[in-house]
């Protein structure tokens, strides 16, 4: 294990340096195994350490690259930790969306263009058609939930912010998608205050969107409170 570590710390100081950038092609694997003083099986695991991490992708019959280093991919495997966590800890998770996600509305107030609300638009239109014609489609309605979230943390123009806010969401959108389904007038209360975020962030507001992402979420964190244990 410890030479598979220090495979892995090589290989990412190798980076840190610019002695690799992104998309570039690694040494063959002989090759980096004599650089680094390892055998092929450490070499391999620290390898195959470092592309669950995203940090570097194996291509059948082309090499080992590193990968685009992008926040998105790097951030990913934080998924897996907000995952497995508790009732108590999707809480927590809701609690930390709620600072990242205000401030990308903030954010989205002073830097988003056209396109964006025209996206983030088209999204809410969408859930309202989806409401209308079948409001027990909640996976529908969920989709879009999400996409407008989406939609504002990448208009906030920091990914690093967006790539978080991403990387939390998945422990928190079961229980959005629970709260669609069992609480009464969820779905187009969402809808409404989805709205008010876009208003806010359409005028270029970074107050009003802030408060008026905070309000949408809060409702999500009260329902954590009164949910069915059993459906957690």
């Amino acid at each position: 294990m410890a030479r598979t570590t220090d495979v892995v710390d090589a290989i990412k100081a190798m980076i840190l340096t610019g002695e690799l950038r992104a998309s570039d092609r690694l040494p063959t694997e002989t090759d980096l195994a004599a650089m680094l003083g390892v055998s092929r099986g450490p070499l391999r695991e620290g390898v195959s350490a470092l592309v669950a991490m995203g940090v570097l992708d194996t291509r059948q019959g082309d090499g080992t690259y590193v990968t685009s280093l992008e926040p998105s991919l790097l951030m990913a495997p934080l998924g897996f930790a907000v995952d497995v966590h508790s009732k108590d800890g999707a809480r927590q998770f809701l609690a930390v969306r709620r600072v990242l996600e205000c401030e990308a509305a903030g954010l989205a107030a002073l830097h988003v263009v056209p396109t964006s609300i025209a996206k983030a638009e088209a999204m809410l239109d969408e859930a309202e058609r989806g409401l209308a014609e079948d409001a027990t489609d909640h996976e529908r309605l969920f989709a879009a939930d999400r996409g407008f979230h989406a939609i504002v943390a990448a208009a906030s123009q920091n990914p690093v912010l967006a790539a978080l806010i991403e990387s939390i969401s998945g422990r928190t959108a079961r229980t959005r998608l629970l709260r669609s389904m069992i609480e009464e007038g969820a779905q187009q209360r969402t809808i409404d205050e989805h709205r008010a975020v876009l208003d806010a962030i359409a005028a270029h507001d970074p107050d009003r969107a802030r408060l008026r992402m905070a309000v949408h979420l809060v409702g999500v964190e009260d329902f954590l409170q009164v949910a069915p244990p059993q459906e957690l």
